[in-house]
Parts: structure tokens; sequence; C-alpha cells
């Protein structure tokens, strides 16, 4: 069974790299693996791929020795422990507006006695079985060891209720959702709305109290620069959308300089 290389780092104290994928493409796992990143982030919650094709994805961080961190859009309990199952190293759930909400995903996702995940053993997380050719409590400590859970702070509630989330054991990191949570901001009285900067100094002190890594979304080196000085471990930065309209954009710009000449 694979270890975990988001973990190791977080475990150093070190940045963990993250790259986002949200289309069926095989190589960017490879690209990013070539490239030194930790884990690859799969956003499930607003792009839809067939189970095969999510196992297909899996096979390839298998095969490239990268993390894949999966963002679903159920929060079923047996859906949840099938990623694992199939070799997902992590999930991260959006919308966690409490500690009882992150208390009943830990329980999903963690086997006794941190949670109540069912076994099988039989999936990609064990080379399917061979890798648990002794008992089974070989894969019940090697996943509550070496997979996470990442909740996200992305609602008023959420950022209200920081400190009880980070607190709840199981919870391995937060993760600022900057999007959904501005847009929700701009509902509420002008005197309870939080400036971006209060939200990160809140979930990083939260973080910082409980021993949990934290991170945001970002779309420049200089979001991620600013997250980094404040402590942030999770640094995603490398979207498959962004560096395919990124890259056109680059050769267009090249066949029109050679067409104009």
């Amino acid at each position: 069974m694979r270890t975990s290389k988001i973990l190791a780092r977080l475990r150093a104290g070190q940045p963990a790299r993250l790259a986002l994928m949200g289309y069926f493409l095989p190589p960017f796992i490879a690209y990013a693996a070539h490239e030194g990143y930790d884990g690859v982030w799969l956003d499930l919650e607003h792009h839809v791929m067939d189970g095969r094709e999510i196992q297909t994805l899996l096979a390839f961080c298998h095969q490239y020795d990268v993390d894949m961190m999966i963002r679903p859009p159920t929060r079923e309990k047996g859906a949840l422990y099938r990623y694992l199952e199939d070799g997902a190293t992590g999930l991260m759930i959006p919308h966690v507006g409490d500690a009882a909400t992150a208390r009943a995903l830990v329980s999903k996702v963690k086997f006794p006695p941190i949670g109540d995940r069912g076994i099988e053993g039989f999936g990609l997380e064990t080379s399917f079985g061979l890798d648990i050719q002794q008992s089974a409590r070989e894969l019940v400590q090697h996943a509550n060891r070496e997979t996470f859970l990442i909740v996200q702070i992305e609602t008023p509630d959420g950022l209200a209720n920081v400190d009880a989330i980070a607190a709840v054991d199981g919870v391995d990191g937060l993760y600022i959702g900057p999007f959904d949570l501005s847009i929700r901001m701009e509902h509420l009285p002008a005197e309870q709305r939080v400036p971006f900067e209060d939200t990160v100094a809140r979930v990083a002190a939260a973080c910082r109290a409980h021993g949990k890594a934290w991170g945001s979304f970002a779309l420049t080196a200089d979001d991620i620069r600013f997250q980094y000085n404040r402590g942030a471990q999770l640094l995603c930065l490398g979207a498959d959308y962004l560096l395919l309209r990124r890259g056109l954009a680059q050769s267009r710009a090249e066949l029109d300089r050679v067409l104009n000449t």
C-alpha cells in the first residue's frame, strides 16, 4: 500500500504542492508527478465523470506515485469510502458548516476506533488484496494513518464555527473556498461581513491551535505567496482549464506573430 506524499510533507512541517484537474486527462497526472507535485486535486463537485473514468485516473496516480485528493459530489457514506477503496489518498468535502458535520464525515471515512468506515479490502487501495495477505488490520492501520480528510470553510456558518471544526479528531485540514464564501458574505448585513484577509487569519489561527493544515484556492503566484506567508501548507497552483487556455493563448499569439510578419 502506498503512503501519502501530502501527509508526509505536512508531518514534516513542509508545504504540499497540489495541481487541480476537472477533466479526464490522464497525461495531466503523469506531468504533475514529473514536475514534482505531491498530489492532484480531482474536482467532482463541479465536474462529472463516470466510475470507470475515476478508477482510471486513480490507477494513473498509483502508477506515477502521486496522491489524489477527490472533492466528491456526495456525502453518502459508502460512496465516500469507495473512493478510498479505489485508491484515492484523501477527500475534500465542500460546505462544512459545523463540528457535528465534520465529526459525521470522520465517522464515514475512517476505520474504528476513529470512525465507522466499512471494510472490504480488494480495491486498488490494497493492490486488490495483495498487500494484506496476513490480516485486514493492516488495511485499517494503514488507511487511518495514510488517508486524509480536508473540510472546506466556505460559508459564514463554517467560518463562525472554524475553531470547533478544526478541533475535530480525524479532520486533517481546512480549505477556504473564497468564491463561495464571498458571494454568501455579500448577502449579510455590512457589519457581519468578514474580509478575506480576516477569514485567512481566523482559519490559520484555528489550524495552529489544533495542529491542522490549511489552504485556499489560488489563481496566481501572488495568491500562493499570501497564503504561504501566513502558514498555509496546502498549496494548489496549476489548474487544467487555466493551463489549457493559457497555453492556447500563447500558441495563438505565436501563430499571429508568424502570420503577420
